[in-house]
């Protein structure tokens, strides 16, 4: 089954062809991009009906259809535990008892949230009855959060292991470090307070290892940004970029071995959706990338929850680089100088949509199509990684 290109990507092509150029056809533009004619003649028609140009299901009609089965189902449900809920509280001699009820129907295919939902439940309470989560060593520690809230709170001079003394004293027994850690855990700190960073900030801590960092033999740590083969070790880094209508970010996803922007996204903000987008839509281009190595700096964007909740969800491996250290990612670095020369220095640009067209253009046709590399043997990404997969697959 052919892999399906992203959204984004999706509407880059379509506003490329959009503003072409007198003589350029459509099929010129699908080889650029490395698309079938066939599969752009296809969005073009998706988009003609989507503009009201020509007669059709709409995305907007078919989310709307899907969203309408969706509540007809619900609605069954919700039914179905009425029903279900008068007859088994109509029974007599009978505990009234329905957190069991829930579990019967979950058994049946109705969810927790629609019964719950329904019979006016909480959640907390229902789980907390199904699961029993409280154990011995959470009553425990929360006896032991008592002993140093009431000290912390008598004495707010006091650190954590002064609380811990005095906690000790009331008999509860505690190691240091277990009453550094539930003082941390609930912002517990001597009044006197802590020493700032520079200029009252300091960097977020790594949440991953620095796994292209080696010593070499006189001891100095230095940076390795080569494969062996395609999605083996992907690069990413943000970039801004300056308009008339304001800064433009681009975040984007390199592959190592062939120097291919395998995923991109840009936007007028520079959030955490900004990374998960562009590695949701290279994984997307690639396809398998189940222990692929993604190496960042230590961005809060590269730190964020989303963006570690993606890569856990396609099982890639984190890497990250140190603070201010612009050779730990050097090879993502030295794109975007390209990038920068060739595109963003050769004008003033008036418009972020301007600038993203010039970007997405010079990356899918110039960079991957027409520019070669020396260390590629003097080919191009695209043209590279289609010899070298068509050389492995005669080898198997």
């Amino acid at each position: 089954m052919p892999t399906a290109y992203p959204k984004e990507f999706r509407e880059d092509v379509l506003r490329v062809v959009a503003a072409r150029e007198p003589g350029v056809t459509i099929k010129m533009i699908a080889k650029d991009f490395g698309i079938h004619v066939g599969t752009l003649d296809k969005w073009l028609r998706e988009e003609r009906v989507e503009s009201g140009e020509k007669p059709g299901v709409t995305k907007a009609e078919s989310q709307e259809l899907r969203e309408l089965r969706k509540r007809n189902r619900l609605l069954e449900q919700e039914n179905e535990v009425l029903r279900r809920a008068a007859a088994y509280l109509s029974q007599a001699n009978l505990p009234k008892r329905i957190y069991p009820l829930v579990s019967e129907l979950a058994d049946d295919g109705i969810r927790v949230a629609v019964s719950l939902r329904v019979l006016k439940l909480s959640r907390a309470p229902y789980y907390r009855w199904l699961k029993n989560p409280v154990s011995s060593t959470e009553l425990e520690e929360a006896y032991r959060a008592n002993l140093l809230f009431d000290a912390h709170r008598d004495d707010p001079q006091f650190g954590h292991r002064l609380l811990a003394d005095e906690a000790r004293d009331a008999g509860q027994s505690m190691c240091d470090r277990t009453a550094w850690k539930i003082c941390s855990g609930n912002g517990w700190w001597s009044s006197f307070g802590k020493k700032k960073g520079k200029n009252g900030k300091k960097p977020g801590p790594p949440v991953h290892d620095d796994l292209c960092a080696y010593e070499d033999k006189h001891g100095v740590t230095r940076h390795r940004f080569t494969a062996n083969s395609t999605n083996e070790l992907w690069l990413t880094d943000i970039s801004e970029h300056w308009t008339r209508e304001g800064k433009l970010y681009l975040c984007a996803v390199k592959d190592a071995y062939s120097g291919r922007i395998v995923g991109y996204s840009i936007d007028s903000r520079m959030k955490a959706s900004l990374a998960v987008n562009a590695v949701e839509n290279a994984v997307q281009c690639r396809g398998n990338v189940r222990g692929c190595t993604v190496h960042s700096d230590r961005g809060s964007q590269f730190r964020s929850r989303e963006f570690l909740d993606a890569l856990t969800s396609h099982a890639l491996i984190g890497s990250m680089g140190r603070v201010a250290a612009a050779g730990d990612n050097a090879a993502m670095e030295s794109f975007f100088a390209l990038l920068q020369k060739n595109v963003l220095d050769q004008q003033i640009w008036d418009s972020r949509e301007e600038l993203r067209m010039a970007i997405v253009w010079w990356i899918e046709r110039t960079y991957h199509r027409r520019r070669r590399q020396a260390r590629l043997g003097k080919l191009t990404p695209i043209h590279f990684e289609t010899m070298m997969n068509k050389q492995a697959a005669q080898a198997a």
